[in-house]
This record gives structure tokens, C-alpha cells and sequence, in this order.
């Protein structure tokens, strides 16, 4: 099983027991970081009378500011706090950078009898992956230190690849490692490390108390990405994206995998370079990682970009110019797009047929490319409006739709409003939207594409208009339906994606 450690970052040593105690009750290591207290020193008592009663293995920390600590200590200051534990009978593990190991294994044992195998040699850079960072790991494996860990920012998925060279290496060379990649594009080293060799994985108790950019929840971690199934037979899928921190795919195919039995996990891919990323971490002829990676589901801004890397692309996808799943097959990468029919499944159950439904679709980018063709399909009467008139005529162009400036525009000679914009997504934009409810009334529907929240300011005016309405998680689930039978070869349980989804959306989650 993965080692999750859980740190606990207080203020003052009185909460100190309790938070040690939460950490324990859902994390295997608890890691202390004395340097998040307001008197650092104060956790020396602490530690010499009560470390033996903590009931998980424990980490002393007691951080550089240079490497990510909470105060302002300086090298005097945090040697000496090492220096006033009692180590003879200390039974936990204590974490040094690298100038403070090399300065206390050139003492007497008699001075320092620290049990240099429960020594972790830690090295941080919160900035970037350094160039040097094998030259890094050679320092830090010459000293006596037991562990050895390196934790590096990760701002693009490639970033990690040199992160799973260290963790190979290591494994090669047995010697013990905790490999990270901090941020969000470093998510993949935290949940795939332990089944490549990484001594731990850090998680924490809340997703308000990380230590570290990108920390996941530990609850997160094995309940959401399972930790403690992964191993060297898991299939891998993922999201590739910029940004895809919000996305709800990782819930949705991670639960759905749980209740099939199946061994696979899905994990967001932050991703600048579609092209480099697919050559160099994805296609079986050219990637540098030896994992068992089957599929992708691709999202903004790479559905175009990465179709000029497939070996095969689906005829409906070509036609839309837009791939949103790769199925890694026979040593070829093949595209197909399950947002069209992901986007006309709930409108079906509504209308049943389509035909010579009118319909009016709001943006002109890949989310509008794909509703257009679908609705195209199905023989519906389409016009498209959009803030940018030729990009809008160019997309009604190309699927045989009409055209509307999109300022001061009335959709009461119409079935459907579709929102094919992100105005009304969570953040910025929440409170923004495509449409009115005057503007809306006497439209039959609104289908908004945007999912978080469910209930989108575009919705709401919607209700106030008169209009039944359809959320983005309607389309989120249909298409994610398909993406799961292309990868898999079956159903999955459309129930249990639609409450993980929900659960995560909920104001309580």
C-alpha cells in the first residue's frame, strides 16, 4: 500500500496533540512542521516527552524559508533545535536539507547520535525543475542520510518526466527516495510515485491546510484516485488541458473505474505543447515513460492542436475539427470527438427528433463547432451568434447554418438557446451571461454548457423567462459515457458518474 504522510502546520504547540492526532486518523506518516510555529522551540519539550505515544510513524521538519519554511529561522537557529532533540530515544524520522545533513555527518557520533537511517535529505526548489537535479541527487546520496527527497515545481506535465528518471534511478541504484513535482502540473508524481518507488506521497488533512502547492486531500487521494490499488499493471488515462484543475473528469471516470473492478486511474494533465506532450509522454512509438497509458480525454485549449498528432481520426471528429478523446490502440493514437453526441443526447430526450428544430447557438469556438454539427446531423435549423462576426459566419459557413450579430440579439423565434460560451463558469465570469430572461422569453429551451456551477446565471434568467432549461452536467455526463465505452469496451454505471459529479458540485463538497 502508498504511504500517505499528512503535515501538520499550527501556530501554537496547544493544538499541536489534536492536529497530530487528525493527521494520524486518516494518514499512514504524520510529518510536523516546526517551522510553522510561532516559537519553534517549543516543540523540543513536546518531542522529547510525548513522540513514542503519537501512534503513526512521525517526520520532524523544521524548513529553510530558502526552502519553502513558514518563518524567517535562520541556519544557527534551526541547527540548534536540532541539536536540543534528544535523538538517543527519538523514534522518528527527522528531515534536513542537504548544508544541514553535510554539516552534522561531519560531526562525532557522541555529539549528534542521530540513527542516520531515519535521516531524510530534502532539497525544494518552488521555482522550476532545476537543470542540474541529477548532479543534485549524486550530492545527496553521498551523505549518510537514509532518504533521500527532492521536490521540484512542475508548471507543465513534461516537467515530470525527469522526476520519473529519478525515481527509475534510485530504484536501480536501491537507494530510498520521495521524488515530487509541486503545482498542479505535478499532480502525476504524487498519485503515480509510490507504485514507481517513491518511499511516500504527501497529502493533506484538508484542502486548505497544503504544505505544498498542488497537494491533493489524503481522503482525496485514496478515495477519489484510489492510491492504495496503482501498481505496475494500472491503466492510465488522463485529461490533458490548460487549465484542467477544475475539471470534473478525474471524479467522474476514477469512481466509474471503482465501481467496474477496473485497475486504471485518470489524473489531470496540465499541458502547454500538445504535440511535444503526445511525442514525448503519450504515443507508444516515441514516449519517455514506461507506464501503460490508454487514453486521453482532451479539453481546451488542444482539441484542434492535437488531432496534427493521431495516426487516425474519426470521420465525425475530422469534419468538426475538433478531437476530445484519444484511444491508444495497437501502437496508434486514435481521435474521435463524444461532445457532439454527448451535447445531443439530453436534447433528444426532450424533443425527440430534432428536425427542423430552431436553434440558436451563442460562441463560435470548439464547444459551438461540435453542437453545430450535431445539430446539423439531426437536421435542425441552426444560426450562429458570436461577439466576433466572421469567426462567426466562417463556423456557419462551414456547416451550412446562418448567421446573427450576437449585441442586442432576441431569440423569441426560437426552440433551443444554446450557451456555448464560459461566460457564467465559476470565477470571474459567475456572474456574467450570454442572455437575459427578456431576451429569453417565449425560447421553449436554454441549454447552458456550463456545468460549475450547475446553476449558471444563463440559467437562471432562463427559469425567470419561462424556459425549461438544461445544465452543462447533462452533456459532461453523456459525453463522458462515451469516452468511457471507447476506452473500456462497455457501459459504465451512468448513475454513479452522475453522483460523483453532483457531490463534487454540491455547495457541501
Amino acid at each position: 500500500m502508498a504511504k500517505i504522510c499528512v503535515p501538520v502546520c499550527v501556530r501554537q504547540t496547544d493544538g499541536m496533540a489534536d492536529a497530530i492526532a487528525a493527521a494520524a486518523r486518516i494518514g499512514d506518516i504524520v510529518e510536523l512542521r516546526a517551522d510553522c510555529l510561532v516559537d519553534p522551540h517549543a516543540a523540543v519539550s513536546f518531542l522529547n516527552e510525548s513522540a513514542r505515544a503519537i501512534e503513526r510513524p512521525l517526520i520532524v521538519t523544521m524548513r529553510s524559508p530558502e526552502q519553502g519554511g513558514r518563518a524567517q529561522i535562520d541556519y544557527q537557529t534551526r541547527r540548534g533545535f536540532w541539536s536540543a532533540l534528544d535523538h538517543s530515544n527519538a523514534g522518528y524520522f527527522i528531515d534536513l536539507e542537504l548544508d544541514m545533513v553535510q554539516d552534522f555527518a561531519g560531526l562525532e557520533s557522541a555529539e549528534l547520535p542521530v540513527d542516520w537511517s531515519r535521516v531524510i535529505c530534502s532539497h525544494h526548489d518552488f521555482t522550476r525543475v532545476p537543470d542540474d537535479l541529477e548532479r543534485i541527487f549524486e550530492l545527496m546520496a553521498a551523505t549518510p542520510a537514509g532518504t533521500i527527497k527532492i521536490a521540484v515545481q512542475a508548471d507543465d506535465a513534461l516537467d515530470c518526466l525527469p522526476i520519473f528518471r529519478l525515481l527509475n534511478r534510485a530504484q536501480a541504484e536501491a537507494r530510498a527516495i520521495i521524488a515530487i513535482g509541486m503545482g498542479e502540473a505535478g499532480l502525476m508524481t504524487r498519485i503515480l510515485g509510490p507504485s514507481r518507488g517513491s518511499f511516500l506521497t504527501y497529502a493533506s488533512l484538508e484542502e486548505e491546510s497544503g504544505t505544498a502547492p498542488g497537494q491533493l486531500t489524503a481522503k482525496d487521494m485514496r478515495e477519489v484516485y484510489r492510491i492504495d490499488h496503482i501498481d505496475s499493471d494500472t491503466q492510465v488515462f488522463g485529461i490533458m488541458g490548460q487549465p484542467v484543475g477544475h475539471s470534473l473528469s478525474p471524479r467522474i471516470h476514477n469512481t466509474s473505474f471503482a465501481a467496474g473492478g477496473i485497475n486504471a486511474v485518470f489524473i489531470p494533465f496540465e499541458v502547454r505543447d500538445s504535440p511535444e506532450f503526445i511525442r514525448r509522454m503519450i504515443h507508444p512509438k516515441t514516449r519517455e515513460l514506461d507506464w501503460k497509458v490508454d487514453g486521453l480525454s482532451v479539453t481546451a485549449p488542444h482539441k484542434s492542436t492535437v488531432m496534427e498528432s493521431l495516426d487516425w481520426i474519426d470521420p465525425a471528429a475530422r469534419e468538426i475539427g475538433a478531437v476530445n478523446t484519444v484511444v491508444v490502440q495497437d501502437d496508434q493514437l486514435r481521435g474521435y470527438n463524444t461532445d457532439a453526441a454527448g451535447f445531443i443526447a439530453p436534447l433528444r430526450k426532450v424533443f425527440g427528433s430534432m428536425k427542423g428544430a430552431r436553434c440558436a447557438i451563442i460562441g463560435a469556438g470548439g464547444a459551438a463547432r461540435a453542437c453545430s454539427w450535431a445539430l446539423r446531423e439531426q437536421g435542425a435549423d441552426v444560426t450562429i451568434l458570436a461577439r466576433d462576426i466572421k469567426k462567426a459566419q466562417s463556423l456557419a459557413d462551414r456547416f451550412g447554418a446562418k448567421c446573427r450579430e450576437l449585441s442586442g440579439a432576441a431569440y423569441a423565434d426560437f426552440d433551443v438557446v444554446v450557451n456555448a460560451t464560459p461566460l457564467g463558469t465559476r470565477g470571474q465570469l459567475e456572474n456574467e451571461t450570454s442572455a437575459t430572461s427578456e431576451q429569453l422569453r417565449e425560447v421553449r429551451l436554454a441549454y447552458d454548457l456550463v456545468y460549475n456551477p450547475i446553476e449558471t446565471r444563463f440559467i437562471r434568467e432562463a427559469r425567470a423567462a419561462g424556459c425549461e432549461v438544461l445544465s452543462g452536467i447533462e452533456m459532461l455526463l453523456a459525453q463522458a459515457v462515451e469516452q468511457f465505452k471507447l476506452w473500456i469496451g462497455r457501459d459504465p454505471d451512468i448513475e454513479v458518474m452522475q453522483t460523483a459529479a453532483l457531490l463534487r458540485l454540491s455547495p457541501k463538497a
